[in-house]
């Protein structure tokens, strides 16, 4: 029984989120709520060969809270950019920063650097061919070292709680 299950929903945690975020945008109706759960099924499914070594989630509740802290900082940042770029654009301080990644899993990387693609006024440009270092371009960054902590404490560390990286 537990293999069959295994076959039909290869990631449950994957299925689940897809489920909810499909109610939450197609609102709550019978109809709405089978719709969601086929498309649950049957998108991992489909797109299980691309998946090869997908890291199980380990902690749940964490992962929760983390998506609350990246669609606030993404919230924020939004507001934060559009004041930083109708102000005065002399006293914007682009730049590259070079982040230390201390995740040892290609998936939890590419979340990494997608988590900070998300966040307006920051954009992940490069990984190096080891997999230690995130090129990272910010539009406003007054302190190399306050950024790279911030991502560290913020996005990195949960990642690592997650998924056990």
């Amino acid at each position: 029984m537990s293999r069959l299950l295994d076959r039909v929903l290869p990631f449950p945690s994957l299925s689940l989120i897809l489920w909810l975020a499909w109610m939450l945008l197609s609102g709550f109706t019978a109809g709405h709520a089978l719709l969601g759960a086929v498309l649950a099924v049957l998108l991992p499914l489909t797109t299980r060969p691309f998946w090869p070594n997908v890291p199980r989630i380990r902690n749940l509740p964490r992962m929760f809270g983390f998506v609350v802290v990246v669609l606030y900082d993404i919230i924020v940042a939004n507001v934060s950019v559009a004041i930083k770029v109708l102000g005065p654009l002399k006293s914007l301080r682009p730049g590259f920063v070079e982040f230390p990644v201390d995740l040892d899993d290609d998936f939890a990387i590419a979340l990494l650097a997608s988590t900070i693609s998300l966040t307006p006024g920051t954009v992940s440009a490069d990984v190096s061919q080891d997999r230690q270092t995130l090129l990272i371009h910010a539009l406003d960054v007054d302190d190399p070292d306050a950024l790279v902590a911030e991502i560290k404490q913020r996005y990195e560390r949960p990642l690592k709680e997650i998924f056990e990286c």
